[in-house]
């Protein structure tokens, strides 16, 4: 038996749309992070790209008397510089945009597209910059730790005690941690396993663990190892006065949209495409060993076994 088809007695919903202003979200980017050590960090202006760290010779000794009552002869010293110190030149991040004219003549409304293609191109170059700033080989913070500043956990998965180990490196007015957020998850299961539940602290706005009243920021640029689940904790001080770590970059390059960052119109070229070069200069300094310290090891795939309530 054939179905009866349902005249059509009005304007159906999809032929109608078509009449319709459709509202619409700029392009949305997961990739973004909030970039918290970009944040944190003091961020010191340079004048001609390069940062020199002039750091004293501890080992000589340097003389002092005290509690000296009669007329002896006062001990004559002087402190003693490093005669090549060492110095850290300011890295390039560039990328160069393309748009073709045919695109941003004809279709930027609502959204102009040269400007939403340079947005999410930049949101780009500045995740590159926060894992440069940890992941680089020349002045990655992961790769400025000194052998005298590194341990491992003591069983894998980070516990207080471990975290207690690393504060005993880097005791000098503590700024943070920065770990990985399955790190921080991790940590977090070993203190409930223990009691200690760690407790919290708003800054941007934002709740972050803490431990010893120091935040655990949580960042996605400390990599974990797919093939043992390990990763790694930095814990640093940060900010010049306090002879921390501290980020480097250079004010007023041409074209500046934000500190250390440019934008430059290359021309249009025959092909129709109308280029625009991103660049983004930065570097870190460690200014003294003490400043930074890491925790090896770090196992993030234990989980416990709680035992069942019984009801009451």
């Amino acid at each position: 038996m054939a179905e009866e088809t349902v005249p059509q007695l009005a304007l159906r919903e999809q032929a109608a749309s078509q009449l319709a202003n459709v509202t619409k979200t700029p392009p949305q980017y997961g990739a973004i992070t909030p970039r918290w050590l970009v944040r944190l960090l003091d961020w010191k202006p340079l004048e001609a790209g390069i940062f020199r760290i002039n750091r004293v010779d501890e080992s000589k000794t340097i003389d002092v008397s005290c509690g000296q009552v009669d007329e002896a002869a006062q001990p004559e010293t002087f402190v003693q510089y490093e005669e090549k110190p060492k110095e850290y030149k300011l890295s390039a991040i560039n990328a160069v945009l393309n748009v073709h004219t045919r695109i941003s003549d004809l279709f930027s409304k609502p959204y102009e597209q040269t400007s939403e293609q340079l947005r999410l191109l930049i949101e780009n170059v500045k995740e590159r910059q926060e894992s440069e700033l940890l992941n680089n080989p020349d002045y990655g913070f992961l790769n400025q730790v000194t052998e005298a500043q590194r341990i491992k956990t003591r069983a894998g998965a980070p516990t207080p005690d471990d975290l207690d180990e690393l504060l005993t490196k880097v005791w000098k007015e503590p700024s943070f941690f920065l770990a990985h957020p399955r790190a921080i998850a991790a940590f977090g299961r070993e203190c409930t396993f223990r009691g200690v539940p760690p407790p919290t602290v708003t800054l941007f706005g934002n709740p972050f663990v803490t431990w010893r009243g120091i935040p655990l920021i949580p960042t996605s640029k400390i990599h974990i190892k797919k093939s043992d689940s390990k990763t790694k904790i930095l814990l640093l001080r940060v900010g010049e006065r306090k002879q921390g770590c501290i980020g480097l970059f250079q004010p007023g390059v041409p074209g500046e949209v934000s500190p250390g960052l440019s934008v430059r119109f290359m021309g249009i070229k025959n092909n129709n495409l109308a280029s625009y070069l991103i660049s983004l200069y930065c570097s870190t300094a460690v200014l003294t060993d003490d400043a930074i310290a890491l925790l090896d090891n770090v196992d993030v795939s234990q989980y416990h076994e709680y035992p069942e309530r019984k009801p009451a």
